[in-house]
């Protein structure tokens, strides 16, 4: 289970192995104008695409088991799995140690995904194809996990764990109040085992995910605020840590034309500006599809100030996560009989 650790790195942290096995493996990323491509295929089509690129071991694997759209998703998570422990495998001391701690965020990811599953009466083996194992939590323990009979189950075999403290947040109706406090976790944990390192590496990426609070913050107060909820209870939902943390908070519960106005000037403002002044009635969707493209563009941003360090890797481990979403968001878009305009609009292209 997961323990916290706080290493302290002797030497010199060398770099330029694992940066450089990341820009081999950055060139095998889709390309951007393949989107484009790709809203104009069926299902069929991507598919077969997908497999003359780095998903065709995954899509060979499983095409015996599924197929059409099923096949696409499972496919792109399992590659997404080994990709992200590859970057593992071949990292090591600082390196190793910072993408472990990012990458946590799949077991949160994970730890949902059951809770959701039971929550709404979903088999194990349903439960199992949307867990990605990327994090510490390895697929023996979540598929025990998933076997369990109850959300409580799942609960109790998380005693005596860093996120015991967050899952007792259960009521018995909704697993907002738990989503919620396990999003705090990883962001608590990140922070204070990453900056416990106390090296140039930690203080890096600590920079980027500053920035990625500041973003998931920013789509909830876009999301409440606009649903015209009170200041308390939307403070009560956002993220501690971020760069703006302090900003971000007063404007927690402000009338919505006003929230908009007060962003103004902001880092991420020309990103969004035309969206959130205007009357969409999606536009929340869309600023935060526009949001996320913002913080990959940051990630490489700041990558290309520091070469030899872990802010290309994660550029990497960003983008790559961001291929997978828009592969699935174009391939259940088709699959619902949506526009190609509409599924344009929720793809995050950088």
């Amino acid at each position: 289970m997961p323990v916290l650790r706080l290493p302290k790195f002797g030497k010199p942290v060398k770099y330029a192995y694992i940066t450089g096995r990341v820009r081999a493996m950055k060139t095998k990323l889709i390309p951007n104008e393949m989107y484009g491509r790709m809203l104009g295929m069926d299902i069929s089509d991507i598919a077969r695409y997908l497999e003359e690129t780095q998903y065709k071991e995954e899509i060979d694997l499983l095409a015996k088991d599924y197929s059409g759209a099923e096949l696409i998703e499972h496919a792109t998570f399992a590659n997404l799995a080994k990709t992200y422990r590859k970057l593992l495998d071949v990292s090591i001391d600082e390196p190793q140690f910072l993408m472990l701690e990012y990458l946590r965020r799949w077991d949160v990811w994970n730890i949902k995904t059951v809770l959701r599953g039971k929550f709404y009466g979903a088999s194990d083996a349903e439960i199992m194809k949307y867990v990605v194992p990327a994090g510490e939590l390895g697929t023996e323990f979540l598929e025990g996990v998933a076997k369990k009979d109850s959300v409580n189950e799942v609960i109790s075999a998380f005693d005596g764990t860093d996120f015991a403290e967050a899952l007792a947040k259960y009521d018995g109706k909704s697993l907002a109040s738990v989503e919620n406090a396990l999003d705090k976790l990883y962001y608590f944990r990140m922070e204070r085992a990453v900056g416990g390192t106390l090296s140039v590496g930690g203080g890096l990426l600590l920079k980027y995910v500053k920035r990625e609070i500041d973003v998931k913050n920013l789509v909830t107060l876009f999301r409440m605020n606009k649903a015209g909820i009170e200041a308390a209870l939307i403070q009560e939902n956002l993220i501690e840590g971020g760069k703006l943390s302090e900003d971000l908070n007063r404007m927690a519960g402000q009338p919505y034309a006003d929230f908009v106005r007060s962003l103004e000037g902001y880092p991420f403002w020309s990103a969004i500006s035309d969206i959130a002044t205007s009357s969409d009635e999606d536009g929340v969707s869309r600023i935060e599809s526009r949001l996320k493209a913002y913080l990959v563009r940051y990630a490489w941003a700041l990558s290309n100030y520091h070469p030899l360090s872990i802010l290309p890797v994660l550029g990497y481990i960003v983008s790559k996560e961001t291929e997978v979403s828009n592969i699935r968001k174009v391939v259940r878009g088709k699959e619902a009989g949506l526009s190609n305009e509409l599924i344009e609009e929720q793809m995050v292209v950088a």
